[in-house]
């Protein structure tokens, strides 16, 4: 009985921090009433008056419906996590706050214009009025036994902030692993491995790379150099192939389309949780007279769609993965309270941070910073290194990107997209007349003539700063208007030339997902809605059909190896695609890891010899390095203990067969939907008894697709949503999202329109009647 009224009280006071879904309810600060309609989805649409109370009413949804999303995105960025979950959270704090996010979003937000700085504002006022109006502070924060803080207007600045997080490497790993690499190989060894492009490129202008020369045997020799191969070699078999946060978006011109009508997709692959990243919803404003109506993709903590359409254009992004950011090597004093430029020794600025921790006591952190940037670490060679990063700088973060909603056709979206103060995206973008435009949106480093930005720079050579300032606008890469009428991206290189130099390389993705996009985008010559969302759900496996036939070749030479004889009978028939049921797919995806993992694994061994624990960074062009090694097959750089390729390659296939054929029902039962089940937690369920996270993850789902195709899908990774626009046909425009709307788990919303994702229904962008409406209006 005691146990029984303990549950139906806590259930009575989680229910009390359901969002309002009608009714009235006053908000101070509004010059007028603001409706707020959902659908059966929970798909919000607002009618406000003007902008101003837009962004009041938005704030108030957002924190009803999404307070510890937006909470959590502040903390990250600002380094303050574990002054709400404990000390867990504290290595994270030690490595953001060493960026002084919430100081310099502080500054920024001082410098933004009028306009901006007033939605920002009126936001973060309807954030704490919908804090306030719940009756129960929002159910996580009664699991954390605390308080949720109060929202400020730099706050929305962090959330931007974040997303550099997410988007891009917060210490530039990927140049201090290769600078490590540079150290013990010659140019023609490192340019051979860590190349730029292979055969698989599918630029939008340019051609694919052709394969480096093979180094010889006087500049590298394997056979002098024993490879470290991973012991426990099952669990690297199904390791999830290391998927890039990014996105396939592509778009088709008027003249493709049966009504004239520009058509633009988006999938914007991260992380996948629940709730989704995104807010769903429509909204409509009067400014200047004119009524504006824009319908999409939110995020809680910002006042702006991210993703969407106003009718007259429709924009999407993906990640650009160009080189944002630079590495200054220093050399400090001998009392290590100053380090050397070109023109004398500069004292570091030092500031002492306090992290506070939930439960604990407050950590102080040192961080020191210099002309350049925050000194993020030591090189292998002890030398104290400073980032030089886009994040850092005045105008990186703002709230231009708002103005997308107002936009009337490309020229208009894509000069707003170069304003923008957000990681720098891949922008493509449709309007109504039928034009489409790819540009880089966000700010560009205006860097110095003849500085190598993949390498670090000698602080003593450097005389003032090591960036002029940010490409201008009209200067920023873009395709307007191309011939062919197709535009598409998705992660890897998108230029050469001129372009590709102020873009820079900072880890692009194999092209293979993108030759698959545009592939589809040529194969026919008019495109509707659904025809684009047959290209984002294409899982077949075109990538690995090579592979395939490798690895029969493997089998068929050695007939009388009855290790393969199990793997010969499962990879027989190849269906040809990331589907749930095939183990061939399975089998062969882990026979190519298998490869990729002892060849590049002895491609470090020269490194290794000087510095012990070297690994290559993941290194998106590696499959051209391993494909043409298996060509050529130089004697030279094949990895010890193998007597010659043909040994490598059984090897290989022996230990996929081994690893997988003792489960039960053997390698016929070893399919892809058994080792791609998807998760979909929430962030708080890993703390929580397995009955009670039951309540908060989504159930577990074996779904099609994988890293190397347009349906990117992994375990706890994918598309965060779909979208297919023509501007102008919003009627007939496509929309899911996985997970759903709202934060709550006792909501109706909490998991609504996850099946249509799931399975790929074209379900609307749209939404539908409404089912509750909520009237904000002007308090007295």
């Amino acid at each position: 009985m005691l146990a029984g009224l303990v549950i139906l009280s806590a259930w009575i006071l989680v229910r009390g921090s359901l969002p309002a879904l009608d009714g009235e309810h006053p908000l101070p600060g509004l010059a007028a009433t603001v409706s707020i309609e959902r659908d059966s989805q929970g798909i919000a649409t607002l009618r406000a008056g003007s902008r101003a109370d837009l962004s009041r009413a938005l704030g108030f949804v957002h924190a009803q419906e999404r307070f510890l999303d937006m909470d959590l995105a502040r903390r990250v960025a600002a380094g303050e996590l574990a002054a709400l979950v404990g000390g867990a959270a504290l290595p994270l704090d030690r490595r953001h706050r060493l960026h002084r996010f919430r100081d310099r979003a502080t500054r920024w937000l001082q410098a933004l214009p009028t306009q901006e700085r007033a939605a920002l504002d009126a936001y973060g006022d309807g954030v704490n009025a919908g804090l306030a109006a719940l009756s129960v502070r929002p159910w996580p924060y009664l699991l954390l036994r605390q308080q949720p803080q109060p929202w400020r207007s730099e706050d929305s600045l962090l959330v931007v902030l974040a997303m550099f997080f997410d988007l891009q490497e917060g210490d530039n790993r990927r140049e201090r692993q290769l600078e490590r690499a540079r150290r013990h190989l010659s140019t023609e060894v490192f340019d051979f491995i860590v190349r730029g492009g292979t055969e698989w490129d599918a630029p939008v202008t340019g051609e694919a790379m052709a394969d480096p020369p093979l180094p010889g045997p006087g500049l590298i020799d394997l056979r002098r150099h024993p490879s470290v191969q991973p012991d426990d070699i099952a669990a690297s078999l199904d390791a999830a192939t290391p998927m890039l946060p990014g996105s396939n978006n592509f778009a088709v011109a008027g003249t493709l389309t049966g009504d004239g009508r520009a058509l633009v997709a988006d999938d914007m692959h991260l992380g996948l949780r629940a709730p989704n990243i995104w807010y769903r919803l429509g909204f409509e404003y009067t400014e200047g007279g004119r009524r504006v109506r824009a319908d999409g993709l939110s995020l809680p903590g910002v006042p702006a769609l991210v993703v969407g359409s106003n009718g007259h254009v429709a924009w999407s992004f993906t990640n650009s993965y160009g080189d944002w950011q630079d590495l200054v090597r220093l050399d400090t004093t001998d009392d290590g309270l100053s380090y050397h430029t070109a023109h004398g020794s500069e004292r570091f600025i030092e500031f002492e941070e306090s992290l506070e921790v939930a439960g604990g006591d407050p950590e102080t952190l040192r961080v020191r910073e210099t002309l350049w940037g925050p000194v993020i670490g030591e090189d292998s060679d002890g030398s104290a290194l400073a980032l030089v990063w886009t994040a850092h700088r005045d105008g990186a973060v703002n709230a231009t990107l708002s103005e997308l909603e107002r936009a009337t056709d490309v020229d208009a979206a894509v000069d707003v997209a170069r304003r923008a103060g957000i990681p720098a995206q891949n922008m493509v973008v449709a309007d109504a007349s039928g034009r489409i435009a790819w540009t880089l949106a966000g700010r560009i480093p205006l860097r110095r003539a003849g500085h190598d930005p993949a390498r670090p720079v000698d602080g003593r050579t450097l005389d003032g700063d090591l960036w002029l300032g940010w490409v201008t606008p009209e200067d920023a890469p873009g395709v307007i208007d191309p011939p062919s009428g197709r535009l598409w991206t998705a992660n890897a290189r998108v230029v050469d030339g001129d372009a590709l130099a102020v873009i820079g390389d900072g880890g692009y993705d194999n092209g293979a997902r993108a030759a698959q996009i545009r592939d589809g985008l040529f194969a026919r010559e008019r495109f509707s809605e659904a025809d684009l969302l047959a290209i984002q759900l294409d899982d077949r496996a075109l990538f690995l059909e090579r592979w395939w036939r490798l690895l029969r070749r493997v089998i068929e030479a050695a007939p009388d190896d009855s290790a393969l004889s199990g793997l010969s009978a499962a990879t027989a028939i190849w269906d040809g695609c990331a589907c749930t049921d095939s183990s061939a797919y399975r089998l062969v995806r882990a026979f190519r890891g298998r490869v990729h993992d002892i060849v590049m694994r002895g491609l470090a061994a020269p490194v290794r010899a000087h510095d012990g624990d070297f690994t290559w960074p993941r290194l998106g062009q590696n499959e051209g390095v391993v494909w043409q090694l298996l060509r050529e097959r130089p004697a030279h750089l094949l990895p010890p203990p193998h007597a010659d390729w043909n040994a490598l390659l059984r090897a290989a296939a022996r230990e996929v067969a081994e690893a997988l054929e003792d489960q039960p029902g053997g390698l016929a039962a070893r399919t892809w939907g058994e080792a791609n089940t998807v998760r979909i937690r929430h962030p708080l369920s890993g703390a929580l008894p397995g009955w009670l996270a039951r309540h908060l993850d989504r159930p577990a789902q074996a779904l099609p697709g994988d890293a190397f195709m347009p349906r990117v899908q992994g375990v706890a990774f994918g598309a965060s949503q779909r979208s297919v626009i023509a501007p102008g046909a919003e009627s007939r425009a496509l929309a899911h999202a996985p997970a759903g709307q709202s934060g709550h788990p006792l909501s109706p919303y909490y998991d609504a329109g996850h099946d249509d994702w799931a399975e790929g229904r074209a379900s609307p962008l749209l939404p539908g009647p409404p089912h509750w409406t909520l009237e904000l209006v002007p308090a007295r």
